[in-house]
């Protein structure tokens, strides 16, 4: 059973609210039911809706809605708003040269930021995480999909909640203090949340390995990025699946060429069916790309 959700005021055009304390597919869809119910008012004033991990937050513009007005109007959604269980969304296939030289370049630069100095990225999460060696840690990693629950921080980063139960969600901390470099499209990892890396720049998380799929293109120079310059949305699903350096090599060709594409399909995904049966359920959603 979730909490009343706690509402705050960030400076004069912003109105958060905190679903819960913690990340559980419950609060996300929590927040889908409230938001979306928000956005078919069309509040003249309601300039942005952001869904988060566990909240959501909406930018106004004090002049045209006033803050006390609109944190009643949301208070008044939140006691009507229907519990969304089911979501129209898709699944995406991402390719991953896991253990990859650029990544492994990096963080050996870094090591001096990071919890075990003598090893890699990998081998830390494999230990800490009570798997045999690197292999089976990557067969952990992309043996489930992953949820995207928020997109942000920096333009079209996914954050993403692997679809496993809680005793088998991989969990790895943060770098003792973050980087100044990451490679574009890093596999990154902290906490229990995974996300890749849109730009290469500052970060703290893990590093896994990487993508040739662009995921943030204002040129939108691909054909999956046509529609909008960023790709993920909050409800996508992420299904990881490990490419050897030569498939990367001409992915990579591909991308610079324009013709590179990613494997798409529509799905629906049912909250409850995913907690009656965590382990199957999943399974079903990763043969709708079979």
């Amino acid at each position: 059973m979730l909490n009343p959700i706690r509402y705050s005021f960030g400076a004069d055009q912003h109105l958060f609210a905190e679903v819960s304390e913690s990340m559980s597919l419950e609060a996300f869809f929590r927040g889908v039911s409230i938001t979306r119910a928000l956005s078919e008012l069309e509040l003249d004033g309601v300039l942005d809706i952001c869904q988060a991990n566990a909240s959501f937050q909406v930018r106004f513009d004090p002049d045209r809605i006033d803050p006390q007005r609109l944190l009643a109007i949301v208070k008044e959604v939140e006691a009507g708003a229907g519990s969304e269980r089911s979501l129209q969304t898709r699944i995406i296939e991402v390719p991953v040269l896991y253990n990859d030289p650029w990544t492994h370049e990096t963080l050996m630069r870094f090591r001096d930021r990071h919890q075990d100095p003598s090893s890699t990225d990998l081998e830390y999460a494999a230990r800490i995480n009570g798997l045999k060696d690197v292999d089976d840690f990557i067969a952990a990693h992309c043996g489930a999909p992953w949820f995207v629950s928020m997109v942000g921080f920096v333009g079209g980063l996914p954050f993403m909640y692997q679809m496993v139960e809680r005793e088998r969600q991989l969990e790895v901390p943060k770098y003792l203090r973050p980087r100044t470099d990451t490679p574009k499209l890093t596999l990154g990892h902290g906490g229990c949340f995974g996300c890749i890396y849109s730009v290469r720049g500052a970060g703290g998380y893990q590093m896994f390995g990487v993508t040739p799929a662009p995921i943030y293109d204002p040129q939108q120079s691909l054909p999956y990025l046509k529609d909008h310059m960023v790709f993920f949305r909050p409800g996508d699903i992420v299904q990881f699946r490990p490419i050897d350096r030569a498939t990367y090599d001409q992915a990579v060709v591909n991308v610079e060429a324009g013709c590179f594409d990613l494997r798409i399909k529509p799905v629906e995904f049912s909250l409850d069916a995913f907690l009656e049966d965590p382990m199957g359920y999943p399974k079903t959603l990763q043969e709708v790309l079979a």
